[in-house]
């Protein structure tokens, strides 16, 4: 890199001076959440996500050229400048030309497909999403008809979009990938709304922009290439519809489901269509009626942030992940792998973890339901199977006695035991169905410290 223009990166490094930039000082919009925005499911759009509904947790991967060194960009004197994000390129203006040269040096020798699929099945996840473009507009694929791509334009020249593919079907976990939709900043025609995430600093006139020529000439053949070149893709991942047409937004879901009618497509791709909504980066208050997912970082940033070391400890992913299910939604958690091709250590630490309660626990997740409960109980979560019931214990009763309130089925036959101990002894249990409450003799403390499950059945 030591050919990069050097006043450009001096105003660069100026700028960041000026405005003492971390990445917390980093102005972001309050996150879209629009699991309210789409129509209610058709019958096919519910056959599509009948496994999807059932899987409840999946890994989001975040990887692009920003991996390189972290969200940081080299200046002339040999520092990293903060880029604050993976939105770096925009963050810190980099022309390009400058920023293309990233992909003159990355060479993620250390990318192993079959070990990052391996790590998302061990944490108990049935699905996989990862960043085909974002927004800096590089292909992490071999992308026709432009070969601003990974295997035209690095000296790598792998296809990392085939490599997952076809290690998810070897390991039998669903495959997809997300599409920066109204955000490219690599092509001239694509404004958004008051040029707030556009390239202004290449292409500063918005009013030339057309975004229907960016929607001909790179998004239909793009997304054409992913669903003709890898395989079955069970998700495509749209973000950022910004300046798409009610027309465009249309026209590509039937170019989608065309070409694979089992696809799922999330709200992103704009104006109100798509299979299910999504929440970023939080949780709703109460279930929908409506399929949805919560995208979340697993320590501070999506792609990998040199320095970020502020990890969910495994016990609030747990939390996280019991609490989205007990509202029927999915939750898909994010690694940001480096620039040499690796999950962080902490990141794998903490979904081995994960792993070990799914193992345990899996049931209480997998095809579930939301509750029916009125009130979220104070102790924890419940999920529901059928006439199967899940007591998701985070705080364990000092007197042993597990208060359920509202339980709207026959109290009368109703067993409780705990999850870990399918074949231990049943729970003493009283109810009065005249208040809807049962009342559980708990052991003196929990099988887990995390989350212990205690199981109702009929």
């Amino acid at each position: 890199m030591s050919k990069l223009n050097s006043a450009l990166i001096l105003l660069a490094a100026a700028a960041l001076l000026a405005l003492k930039l971390r990445a917390s000082d980093i102005p972001l919009p309050e996150p879209p959440n629009d699991a309210s925005l789409i129509a209610a499911p058709d019958a096919a759009s519910a056959d599509r996500l009948a496994w999807w509904n059932a899987a409840r947790f999946g890994m989001f991967i975040h990887w692009g050229l920003y991996s390189q060194w972290g969200c940081h960009y080299p200046g002339t004197n040999g520092e990293l400048l903060n880029g604050g994000s993976e939105h770096m390129m925009q963050h810190l203006k980099i022309p390009l030309r400058q920023y293309a040269k990233i992909a003159d040096v990355f060479d993620p020798t250390n990318f192993n497909a079959g070990e990052w699929v391996a790590i998302a099945k061990n944490a108990g996840m049935k699905y996989l999403v990862i960043t085909a473009k974002h927004h800096d507009g590089f292909a992490m694929f071999n992308s026709p008809g432009d070969d601003y791509n990974i295997v035209k334009r690095t000296p790598w020249h792998r296809d990392p979009v085939r490599e997952l593919a076809e290690a998810c079907r070897k390991q039998d976990l669903k495959f997809g990938v997300y599409y920066s939709l109204g955000r490219d900043w690599a092509d001239p025609d694509v404004p958004t709304r008051n040029g707030y995430r556009s390239n202004t600093w290449d292409y500063p006139d918005e009013s030339k922009k057309i975004f229907a020529s960016y929607f001909e000439r790179k998004v239909k053949p793009q997304i054409t290439g992913l669903l003709t070149q890898y395989g079955p893709i069970a998700v495509l991942w749209f973000d950022t519809p910004e300046e798409i047409s009610k027309a465009e937004s249309l026209e590509l879901v039937e170019l989608i489901h065309k070409l694979q009618p089992d696809c799922i497509i999330n709200s992103r791709v704009g104006n109100g269509l798509g299979d299910y909504g999504v929440q970023e980066q939080q949780i709703p208050g109460a279930a929908g009626v409506k399929s949805w997912e919560t995208c979340m970082t697993l320590n501070g940033h999506w792609g990998y942030f040199l320095g970020d070391e502020k990890w969910k400890p495994a016990s609030s992913v747990i939390h996280n992940l019991v609490d989205i299910a007990s509202k029927g939604g999915n939750y898909l958690l994010n690694v940001g792998p480096t620039g040499q091709g690796e999950i962080p250590q902490r990141a794998v630490d903490d979904l081995r973890q994960i792993g070990t309660w799914m193992k345990a626990n899996g049931q209480s997740i997998y095809g579930t339901t939301a509750s029916l409960l009125k009130v979220q109980p104070q102790w924890g979560r419940v999920t529901e199977n059928g006439e199967t019931i899940y007591l998701h214990v985070f705080n364990w009763p000092v007197d042993g006695k597990l208060i359920v309130p509202d339980i709207e089925t026959n109290q009368a036959t109703l067993t409780a035991h705990l999850l870990e101990e399918r074949d231990g002894k049943e729970l003493k249990l009283d109810h009065n169905a005249e208040n809807g409450i049962v009342v559980i003799d708990l052991p003196a403390k929990p099988l887990d410290p995390i989350d212990t499950v205690v199981v109702l059945t009929h």
